[in-house]
């Protein structure tokens, strides 16, 4: 009898524990109106844009780790189906493409995945995500009620979910993925399409949420959005957003960190200050989910760059810059609101707020928890004017356009106004290496007629012809001149008038370059109007047309037209005019160089490269550059500077790095404040200076040493003057006023009672690989200016600059106490004191060692 019950106890408990494993190995994602629950727990999400083919594999783990720092929890990215399917049938999910690799790498590191599948991504990259044969499927019409596109659409999601599951990646199947994304930013698009759009929407939504992915969808910027599926907000600002249903969450799945560039434009800069009331004006009006577009945007490698003159460089202003390098102090600033968000979050997933005005444009949203907690926020919607306000009895002063956080109700530990981090000075600086053994070769003009070419008459859509192969097609025609022609005795020359719809045409008159026209950022249109030296008897005339990227957004976009449609048009002659738009014309697509493979290491040799003195031979069009370089030592982000150039392309080792233009930005680079609703025309840099002259080289492609470089410039540059530079901080400050409660300073002891610790700190920290290696400036008293050009105030502790010096040189980071104790005495008693540092960063001599020893 007693062993029988020993038995049944042994079995009862071995039930026991086998339920509970079953429990913990069944893992759930679904919703209700406060959050995304995960595993049956509301959670506040906070995530990042990071988009694998933008960076390199060997970039993805460092990346996604320094997301993980910064208090995310999500990386989100787009699938673009034009890199995985280029040619129909034939998939590619290799190196820079391979997304298992991406969305394993994000799990080890311990984050979840938001896949943004759509197939239709904008993005700012070429074609919106789809591939160019799509569009010549017989009968397609894109994203509307069209049945060869939902075929398309679906096979391909299809088989994206399916890769998916097989390797395990959904949450349901303990993978990291716990949204999905279906279409993008369709709602504009629906309404113009009417009836059609609605069929699709309704179909896309259905054929999601049939392919049993176990995780919520998602759709953003559709208001409409059927159930289940959540509709979600993107823009500069979400906090007015509500979702279409009540049970549903609220989500901001793109908040704009920044701004893409495009050739000829300025840089746009968001200051962190209006990201981060940005962020919580979101949040403390509901919201849970907020992902940050983008969080390191990247290199728009090759020719992924979309037809708006967007530039090879996708920086867009994150947090991580394109390099992998963490932009300070916006990096920074987010991380402490990210754990101030943590510390309310069992308020903000129990409640929804109490809303208590405090002055005309002054808030309180208050959120009680199940446990007696309590979290508010503070908010001063006053873009001009700091207030002092009441609450709970208690003062609190707000800056302009800012919000505090208040995880108790009690202590202010953040404020989106006030910046307590680190600010990082990063600069190019050159190279232990530089291109060497310069040589060139042209493309041959005389000889375009030779090899593959169609004639036809009248004037050829581009893509049509090129299938977006290349960026080049060139169109040739001849006309006979007469003798008697009156130009030839004097008279002005006759003009060629020439209508391209983009993006930019070299015309060639005999084989020589007659005159160049560009579109730009605000109009693609491209006119060429200029007067041609004629010959008298036969002229050829070559028109090379060049794409900067295809379409990416617009109803329809797929019908929208490339190349020079006309007219084609000489004035001047004793006629008056001739249309050359409708007389027969030749077509070839690309240029020599493509056709051999000069770029790669394979092909470079197949033509007679010439060298010699590159000053002579630089300001010719259309030349083809090679030169080989050693891998400089060291670890830091590599670069090329091509300011010395026209507009090209560029390749390492036969690798694309994209598309080069440099032509200056116009804009208007005022002051910039980060008080009031934030414009993309607004905190403008770069005026005047090229948009882009820094190209990333991703250290991965290189070889010890001949890595191979080649470019194809088609205006005419110095080539001698390109430059490898490396990229590094090579300063950091930290500046903050003593009792300033920072997170840093809050506290929580073993009864979980919060206090504050009065003494507030600074935090320098170097790049990976660097120490402080030197002092600039350090005063404790009352110092004034901004980082690079901080200035001692009227009281100034003597040993500040001894007492950092000792703290900190030689280390990779450290922190200082702004307090007298710190420095051993008060220099000026009754005073508020601050303690403002500037340290100086250098590559650390093991660390340099190390790479050489590499």
């Amino acid at each position: 009898m007693e062993t029988d019950s020993v038995s049944k106890l042994v079995i009862f408990f071995f039930s026991i524990a086998l339920l509970m494993g079953a429990q913990l190995i069944q893992c759930s994602v679904t919703y209700d109106k406060r959050a995304i629950i995960i595993n049956g727990h509301r959670r506040i999400l906070l995530s990042g844009s990071i988009h694998y083919p933008r960076s390199t594999p060997d970039m993805w783990e460092d990346l996604v780790i320094k997301a993980k720092n910064a208090g995310l929890d999500v990386i989100d990215t787009y699938v673009f189906w034009n890199i995985h399917e280029p040619t129909q049938g034939n998939y590619n999910f290799e190196g820079r493409y391979d997304l298992v690799r991406f969305l394993k790498t994000v799990q080890k590191v311990g984050l979840y995945v938001h896949l943004r599948i759509g197939p239709y991504v904008c993005a700012e990259w070429n074609f919106g995500g789809f591939p160019v044969w799509l569009k010549y499927v017989p009968g397609i019409s894109f994203r509307t009620d069209n049945e060869p596109f939902k075929v398309a659409m679906q096979k391909f999601s299809q088989n994206i979910v399916g890769m998916m599951k097989s390797e395990g990646l959904f949450e349901s199947q303990g993978g990291p993925i716990i949204l999905s994304q279906i279409e993008n930013e369709y709602g504009t698009t629906e309404k113009r399409l009417g009836a059609a759009g609605s069929a699709y929407l309704k179909w896309a939504a259905g054929m999601a949420i049939g392919l049993d992915t176990g995780v919520p969808w998602v759709m953003c910027k559709q208001d409409d959005a059927p159930d289940p599926i959540i509709n979600a907000c993107n823009g500069f600002y979400c906090d007015t957003f509500l979702p279409n249903k009540p049970y549903k969450p609220t989500m901001w799945t793109e908040a704009w960190s920044g701004w893409f560039t495009q050739f000829g434009g300025t840089i746009s800069h968001r200051p962190v200050q209006d990201l981060a009331f940005a962020v919580v004006r979101f949040i403390q009006r509901g919201g849970s989910f907020v992902n940050y577009y983008m969080f390191h945007g990247g290199t728009n490698y090759g020719r992924t760059a979309a037809g708006l003159f967007v530039t090879t460089s996708y920086d867009y202003d994150a947090p991580i810059d394109e390099y992998g390098l963490l932009r300070q102090p916006k990096y920074g600033h987010l991380k402490e609101l990210h754990t101030a968000i943590k510390m309310c979050e069992p308020a903000l997933v129990s409640s929804d707020p109490a809303i208590t005005t405090l002055g005309s444009s002054q808030e309180a949203h208050v959120y009680s928890s199940a446990k007696g907690g309590c979290a508010a926020f503070l908010s001063n919607y006053d873009s001009n004017s700091a207030v002092r306000v009441t609450f709970n009895n208690m003062h609190y002063n707000l800056p302009p356009w800012s919000i505090s956080i208040l995880p108790d109700c009690k202590n202010v530990i953040f404020n989106t106004a006030k910046v307590a981090t680190q600010t990082s000075h990063i600069q190019m600086s050159p190279t232990n290496t530089q291109p060497h053994s310069w040589e060139t070769y042209g493309e041959d003009i005389s000889s375009l007629e030779d090899g593959s070419t169609l004639t036809a008459v009248g004037l050829l859509e581009q893509l049509n012809i090129t299938r977006d192969n290349t960026d080049y097609l060139w169109y040739m025609t001849s006309i006979d001149i007469s003798p008697s022609e009156s130009f030839f005795r004097g008279r002005q020359n006759p003009t060629l008038f020439v209508q391209s719809r983009g993006h930019a045409v070299h015309v060639f008159i005999n084989g020589k370059l007659s005159g160049s026209a560009y579109g730009t950022h605000q109009s693609i249109s491209v006119r060429f109007n200029g007067p041609v030296n004629l010959l008298a008897g036969t002229n050829r005339i070559a028109l090379l047309s060049i794409a900067v990227g295809l379409p990416n957004n617009g109803i329809h976009f797929e019908n929208w037209n490339i190349g020079i449609l006309g007219p084609v048009v000489l004035h001047g002659l004793d006629q008056g005019h001739k249309e050359l738009s409708w007389q027969k014309w030749t077509y070839k697509v690309g240029l020599k160089g493509e056709l051999m493979n000069l770029v790669s290491p394979n092909g470079v040799s197949s033509v007679e490269w010439i060298p010699g003195s590159l000053v002579v031979n630089g300001q010719q069009p259309l030349k083809w550059y090679k030169a080989y370089f050693d891998a400089p030592m060291g670890n830091e982000p590599l670069a090329l500077d091509m300011k010395s150039m026209g507009k090209g392309q560029v390749w390492i080792n036969g690798q694309s790095i994209g598309r080069y233009w440099i032509t200056n930005a116009n804009g208007n680079c005022g002051t910039c404040q980060y008080s009031g609703t934030f414009r993309v025309s607004k905190c403008q840099l770069g005026c005047g200076q090229p948009t882009q002259h820094w190209y990333h080289v991703p250290r991965s492609w290189l070889k010890p040493s001949q890595n191979l470089l080649v470019l194809f410039e088609e205006i005419g540059g110095d080539a001698s003057k390109i430059s490898l530079v490396k990229r590094a901080t090579t300063s950091v400050c930290a500046s903050a006023q003593e009792h300033r409660p920072t997170i840093v300073n809050w506290h929580i002891d073993s009864n979980g009672e919060s206090e504050m610790l009065r003494q507030a700190k600074i935090h320098l920290e170097c790049a990976a690989g660097q120490t402080i290696s030197g002092i600039k400036f350090a005063s404790f008293g009352t110092p004034s200016g901004t980082c690079g050009a901080y200035q001692l105030g009227t009281c100034h502790a003597k040993n500040s600059h001894a007492v950092i010096e000792k703290m900190c040189l030689g280390q990779e980071n450290c922190r200082a106490t702004v307090s007298d104790n710190f420095f051993g005495s008060d220099p000026c008693p009754n005073q508020l004191k601050r303690l403002s540092v500037e340290a100086i960063c250098s590559t650390s001599v093991s660390k340099f060692s190390d790479s050489i020893m590499g």
